[in-house]
């Protein structure tokens, strides 16, 4: 049985501390979003329409949020039922619609993207840019090292 070298080990505790922070991410997401009806999964979706500025397919949601297609299309269709998203056909591909955010949805996502703003900024406040640019750097490479290795 193969035993963790130290720099494997250091590693284990940092994963074990980003799912640690995951769920209390999540945690505060649905702090910020249930004013607005929403949860962490719904705004997480929609933040990706959001932040990408042009519709998106289910599947490319999916693989900018490294969530399960599956996943994603359950939770387009009930921000589509609650009239934040809406679907228009693909001329690329009939079988897989683009969703953008209706009129609704983009004033939602500016309220909470509002909330967010306040939110993070007091999180933020005895942090450095330069220390939050390094940690994500090293997420990155961890990610993408994982994402080579399979």
């Amino acid at each position: 049985m193969a035993k963790r070298s130290i720099d494997g080990q250091a590693l284990t505790q940092l994963i074990l501390e980003i799912f640690r922070i995951n769920g209390e991410l999540l945690n505060a997401g649905n702090r910020i979003t249930k004013p607005f009806g929403l949860t962490s999964a719904r705004w997480q979706i929609m933040g990706a329409i959001d932040e990408e500025g042009q519709p998106l397919t289910v599947s490319q949601i999916a693989r900018r949020m490294g969530l399960a297609r599956q996943g994603v299309q359950r939770i387009i269709n009930d921000v589509e039922k609650l009239g934040l998203v809406t679907g228009s056909m693909n001329i690329d591909h009939k079988r897989a619609p683009l969703f953008s955010l209706s009129g609704e949805g983009k004033k939602v996502m500016a309220k909470i993207n509002a909330a967010q703003a306040e939110w993070v900024n007091a999180l933020s406040k005895d942090l450095s840019a330069q220390q939050l640019t390094e940690i994500q750097n090293t997420l990155q490479s961890i990610r993408e090292q994982s994402e080579n290795s399979n």
